[in-house]
């Protein structure tokens, strides 16, 4: 009986929740809708060398005349690409970059069954967002809402036109926040928002609402294996997409801040070899000569867990944070070094849209109980100033699949020590030291990147 007591009430419960409360939803539909367009996006493909004559026999060929070294102009055929979008202010809409990447001509059906041909303001790749503008009298608008204030679980709704079903409104709930996915350069600077919410080919760049009719991310992205919806969908925050919108109309083009590092996560043994209570932070790697960071005194080694005010849970959220920052603004970071957390000041550079090749920075930075043979560094490689080279690594060992031959050794650390390596005497001194379970990080070279791994001591 109390089982069916609970069960009625989670009935109850979920025809009262507001997606159910018809009312709600059908108010909000109509109130948003008009403002909701659909995007026809028409681009010039290539098909290459022209080939009338593939694939005829060599015998037709001679008949006919046509020399074998027959090679006309490359052709062109029209491609069109369907998405969603909506009203951000005045004339201006937004939707996606994919939407309209390349595209000869931009038509924006609205609701109403009136249509324009769009200029693209301009466009972002790393952020997925493009600004389009129409020229017309009594346009809908919309109000746009704080990403930062959606919740987990809450509610949200998408309207867009899936397969070209203009205007087709889908429901769920966010899923989670702060999502890193990387699809062709986009994802690395937007802080995803996922939900459940059916979204398929066409979607792509409408808006999702939260149910105060307020919009709250842009529908970009599916996971999917198939190619079309399988219950996992990403949006941009909306805090995103207007701090990049606006810099397109004021600016014509978006700048964003850049430290010049790479990184990685802190997993549970690497938190542990680098004296940490927990893994969380953002690992450095290495360091870029001359930019940001490295006029900072950042080190390979050092895990950022705070930057400008907020917190660094994991390697993905840094992007997120510096990106929205301008270029030469000031900021500050909390950083955990050899287990003790100090600050350090940074005055940010400038995100360039094609970086040039990364160099790191020379700094310090991480077995024959961990499996390794090493030897001392030759002079084709004086450009590093310390460290070994490895020239076996045992299959069976710690290290197999985290060290390969080749890599440049050149520091290990264990708690709050960090033992620099100069050459192979020293770092079987080095090695000596630790005892079977204890957690290491071995900083070093590989393919003139840096890389920091954890070993257990065997």
């Amino acid at each position: 009986m109390r089982n069916s007591l609970f069960f009625l009430s989670l009935i109850t419960l979920f025809f009262q929740s507001p997606l159910h409360g018809n009312n709600d939803v059908t108010e909000l539909v109509e109130d948003t809708a008009p403002a909701v367009v659909n995007i026809t996006s028409k681009r010039e493909v290539s098909l290459g060398a022209n080939n009338y004559f593939r694939g005829i026999p060599e015998e037709f060929e001679r008949f006919f005349g046509i020399p074998r070294d027959f090679n006309p102009e490359p052709r062109t055929r029209e491609s069109v690409a369907y998405g969603s979008g909506f009203f951000y202010k005045d004339n201006f809409l937004l939707t996606n970059y994919h939407v309209v990447n390349d595209a000869t001509e931009v038509i924006v059906s609205l609701n109403d069954r009136r249509e324009f041909v769009a200029e693209v303001v301009g466009v972002d790749m790393l952020s997925d967002i493009a600004v389009l503008k129409i020229e017309g009298d009594k346009l809908p608008s919309l109000r746009m809402g704080k990403s930062k204030r959606l919740k987990v679980g809450e509610s949200v709704i998408a309207i867009g036109s899936p397969f070209s079903f203009d205007f087709s409104v889908t429901a769920g709930i966010v899923s989670a926040k702060g999502r890193s996915i990387q699809n062709q350069n986009i994802g690395n600077y937007v802080p995803f928002i996922q939900t459940d919410v059916a979204i398929n080919p066409g979607n792509s760049g409408g808006p999702l609402f939260n149910l105060d009719g307020e919009v709250v991310g842009i529908n970009s992205q599916i996971y999917s294996r198939s190619g079309a919806y399988q219950g996992v969908s990403f949006a941009i925050p909306i805090d995103v997409a207007i701090e990049v919108a606006e810099q397109i109309i004021n600016k014509g083009e978006v700048s964003r801040g850049y430290l010049g590092v790479r990184m990685s996560e802190v997993d549970s043994d690497l938190a542990q070899a680098l004296g940490m209570e927990k893994p969380y932070g953002a690992l450095i790697n290495s360091i870029e000569k001359d930019q940001s960071a490295d006029n900072a005194d950042l080190k390979a080694g050092d895990v950022i867990i705070e930057f400008n005010g907020e917190e660094v849970k994991f390697a993905g959220d840094l992007p997120h944070i510096v990106g929205r920052l301008e270029p030469g603004s000031q900021a500050n970071a909390q950083i955990i070094r050899n287990g003790k957390e100090i600050t350090l000041d940074f005055t940010l550079g400038k995100l360039e849209n094609a970086q040039a090749s990364f160099t790191p920075a020379k700094s310090e930075t991480s077995n024959n109980p961990i499996g390794l043979q090493v030897e001392n560094l030759s002079d084709a490689t004086d450009e590093i100033d310390h460290g070994v080279a490895v020239s076996t690594v045992d299959s069976d060992s710690a290290s197999s699949g985290k060290i390969f031959e080749g890599d440049i050794i050149t520091d290990i650390q264990a708690g709050f020590q960090r033992f620099k390596v100069e050459d192979a005497k020293d770092f079987n001194e080095i090695i000596k030291k630790f005892e079977t379970g204890d957690k290491i990080a071995i900083f070093g070279y590989r393919d003139n990147s840096r890389f920091i791994v954890p070993i257990t001591v065997k």
